[in-house]
């Protein structure tokens, strides 16, 4: 059964995402207190996906994920952090650098989020919200390290990061942020 049907039950961390887009809007003046108030009690008990997508059609700042975010460098550092829009898929190739993902502000509109991650003599650095699952079961490595807070994959975890692809000479390190 596909995880993105409008019918799927949701997670607090999904209802807590479209709490804090909906005071964003409001914070832009695109809701007053009286609608945000009424929106947030409905995100709250919303019960599926399609609950919590009515709440947030209307607003139009609300940013959209690409398909696909393609991160390519050599060296330095490459960050992406805050309010960001997260799409399924984040492909990840670089050589001598290191790349910060941090959903603990994010987006997420996709469950599971896959990164693929072709790495040479660098770092990966993924700090997520709490109850998030990091499967690491597709990656290979050599002369690399991975060091993640969760082992165990579990489908019904709120948030899933499912990393792919290859490191050499390279290091994945999940940092727990702040739900």
């Amino acid at each position: 059964m596909p995880n993105d049907t409008p019918e799927m039950r949701v997670s607090h961390a999904e209802r807590d995402r479209v709490v804090e887009a909906l005071q964003a809007a409001a914070a832009a003046g695109r809701l007053g207190a009286e609608e945000l108030d009424a929106r947030v009690e409905r995100a709250l008990s919303a019960l599926t996906r399609g609950d919590l997508a009515a709440l947030t059609t209307d607003l139009p700042d609300m940013p959209e994920a690409k398909e696909v975010l393609a991160i390519r460098q050599s060296g330095g550092k490459w960050v992406q952090d805050g309010r960001w829009p997260v799409p399924p898929r984040i492909d990840v190739q670089t050589q001598i650098c290191r790349v910060t993902l941090d959903f603990t502000r994010a987006l997420i509109t996709s469950n599971p989020v896959r990164i693929n991650a072709e790495m040479m003599h660098g770092r990966l650095r993924i700090v997520t919200p709490p109850g998030t699952v990091v499967d690491t079961s597709g990656l290979n490595l050599t002369f690399s390290r991975v060091k993640v807070a969760s082992k165990d994959f579990s489908p019904d975890a709120p948030l899933r990061l499912e990393v792919s692809g290859s490191l050499l000479h390279a290091k994945l390190i999940e940092r727990r942020g702040r739900g």
